[in-house]
This record gives C-alpha cells, structure tokens and sequence, in this order.
C-alpha cells in the first residue's frame, strides 16, 4: 500500500491539506496516511503524531520561547517519517516548520518526494530561499499564479493550482432563523486562528463592539472561530454584558453568516480572500508585540500587509495595524464604510477583478491532488 506522510504547522494548513488529501482519497482510495495535523485532518480519519498546538505559535519572541519544544518536534516528525516510509512527504505553508522537516527528511531518505503546498512568501521578505529550495524539494504548489517566475528561475517544478478559498463553493442552505435574530444586520468578525493572536485582538474586538452598541442597537457580531480557539472566544465572551455576540465554529454555518453579512472585520491572513470572493466590504486588524513587529518591519519588502493590496501596490481595502489597530479608529473605519456605499462598491468591484486575475480556472484541490497522484504513480 502506497503511503502519505502530511506535515502542517496550524489550522489554516491543516484546512488547505484535508481538502486536497479528501480529494485524493476520492481519487485513490487505498492510500496509509499519518500526519502532523489538526482537526480537519482528524475528521477525515487521518491520525496526528502529536497536537498541532504544541507547535504554533506567532512572532518571533514566541518562536525563540519555545525554541527548544520546536526543535524537539521537529526530531521527533523527522524520526516519524523515516520510520512510516511514504511514498511521498506533504508539506502545507508554515515553512519555518515543515520546510525544516522536508529538508531533514530528504537528506536522510532521498527516495522519498516532496511536495509543498503554499509557497513561502519569497516576494515579500527573503527572496534567497528560492535557491535553497531547490536542493530539498521536489515539487512546489502555488496559490497565486505571479509567484511562478521566482520557482521558474531557479528551475523548480512547480504549478500553479489556485486558492481553495477562491473556489464556488456549493456547500448547503442552512436556515439561519433559528441563530441569528432576523431584524439584525451581521457583521462578521475574524479574530485569527492562533490563541495567541486571538487572545491579543479579543479585548480591542469587544471594545469596538461595545461603542457600536452606543450608537446603534441594528447589529449581531459573529465571531467566526476555529475548533482550536471556540473555547478561548467564549470564556471570554462569558465574563463581558454584551447580549449580540456569538461564536460559530460550523464551517458550513459560518460560510452562510458571512455570505449573509454586511460588513467583516478581519485579521491579516488568507481568510481575507474568502471574505473578497463573498463581496463583503472590510477592513483588516493586525497587532503583534512592538519587537515582532520591528523585526518584521525591517525584514519584509512590501508596504502592505494584505494580498490585495499588495498585488493592487495600494490600499483597497482599509489597513487597521500595530496602534491603530484600536477600538476606536476600528470603529472610526466600520462607520465611514457603511455610511459610504459608493466607497464600498469601489473595494467590492476592485477586490472582484483582482480575484478573477488569480483565480485558478479549474478547482484547487483536484489540481494538487492530480499532483500527489503522479509522484505516486511515478
């Protein structure tokens, strides 16, 4: 039997990876899987070496903190590895982790193939990683199609597959009646999906929300949770008087709040896309420690910090970083958007053009998946 060993490093790459590995298994059925994963590998039947939790965390201090405990699982994958065998090592983004491993493993094992789903972000900030690739990985997945001339350059093989996040999705109608008060107008937040991050932007989001209800009794605010933080969102939620909030977790469920709301409050990261390709204005938050923050600053090559305003060279949708990212100037941002609908159409109509250039023409996870099938065949 054919074997699949899968390596992520959070929940957004355990997401992007069961939807590729359940297509796989749609494809080739009699394939052995094991994984470092989360919950939507585990749902899919897919057992995990250890929990994901032990190894995300964000910023630099946090990784130098827990240095030694990152090490220690890198080891302990690695040894996992070349004991299961696989045919093939699948390796999804946060490189810092599983791109350590890939290239650990190759040099142990070079029979063994290495696939990578989700470019390291080389146009943003380390650009001499492309070269070192090269020497570990057999084949590299791209979400953007911009991203190619980087791999192409060094004679990588690579395909562009697109974003599952871009795809039409045709999951299920669910009657949102008996959830959300109807008279309501949503307004979706996203408050990211490491507790470290949430628990930074948790307090600033429910300080926003409780001016809102100053001046305005109309809205519901979803929180739109993970499976790993859901607990942390609603204990927290459980100490403040605040009756319009709620914390959905349902993939499914959540998909219907956002497409039913008027407006979303995002953190930076990939959830971005989704809320663009539902054409629901937003802004985006993003607050980390003032060292990570330097740190980063001086590392990285471009001015923005989300997608679409990067590949756009200018700021279409409202950028809410480091002290802005406050509950007032979040709350400041909110009502100028919803007071000025032409204003909103704007970032719908560009965020609109912008996902149709990078968005792939066929689906995502059928082209990774075509990929995996191929180095297992070969």
């Amino acid at each position: 039997m054919k074997k699949i060993f899968i390596v992520t490093g959070e929940p957004s790459g355990d997401k992007l990876a069961s939807t590729v590995i359940s297509q796989l298994m749609k494809d080739i059925p009699d394939i052995e899987y094991l994984c470092v994963g989360g919950l939507h590998l585990n749902k899919i039947g897919i057992k995990s070496i250890f929990d994901l939790e032990e190894i995300t965390y964000i910023g630099f201090t946090s990784v130098l903190l827990n240095i030694f405990k990152i090490r220690n699982r890198i080891n302990t994958t690695v040894d996992q590895i070349i004991k299961f065998n696989p045919e093939i090592l699948f390796s999804v983004d946060s490189p810092d982790f599983t791109l350590r491993v890939s290239e650990r493993v190759k040099k142990i094992n070079n029979k063994i193939k290495t696939v990578h789903y989700v470019a390291p972000q080389v146009w943003i900030w380390r650009k001499n990683r492309v070269k070192k690739l090269k020497k570990f990985i057999d084949h590299i997945l791209l979400l953007f199609n911009f991203e190619k001339k980087y791999f192409d350059k060094e004679n990588i093989n690579n395909t562009f597959v697109g974003h599952p996040l871009l795809e039409h999705n045709n999951k299920s109608k669910v009657d949102l009646s008996s959830i959300i008060d109807k008279e309501k107008k949503i307004i979706s937040i996203f408050a990211g999906s490491r507790n470290s991050e949430t628990s930074v932007l948790l307090p600033i989001l429910c300080d926003f929300i409780k001016i809102m209800n100053e001046n305005s009794q109309d809205y519901i605010f979803i929180f739109h949770a993970t499976d790993e933080n859901r607990i942390l969102i609603a204990n927290y939620l459980k100490n403040i008087s605040l009756d319009n909030i709620q914390v959905i977790s349902d993939e499914n469920i959540k998909f219907q709040i956002l497409s039913n709301s008027i407006f979303a409050i995002s953190k930076s990261g990939t959830v971005s896309l989704e809320i663009c390709n539902l054409e629901i204005p937003s802004i985006i938050i993003y607050k980390i420690n003032m060292i990570n923050y330097l740190i980063m600053k001086s590392l990285v090559n471009v001015k923005f910090a989300n997608i679409i305003n990067i590949i756009n060279g200018k700021e279409v949708i409202p950028e809410l970083l480091q002290s802005e990212c406050n509950a007032r100037e979040i709350y400041k941002s909110v009502i100028y958007l919803l007071k000025n609908p032409v204003i909103m159409k704007k970032q719908i109509d560009t965020c609109r053009n912008t996902i149709n250039e990078i968005r792939s023409k066929t689906s995502s996870s059928s082209e990774a998946s075509s990929i995996l099938s191929k180095y297992l065949i070969s």
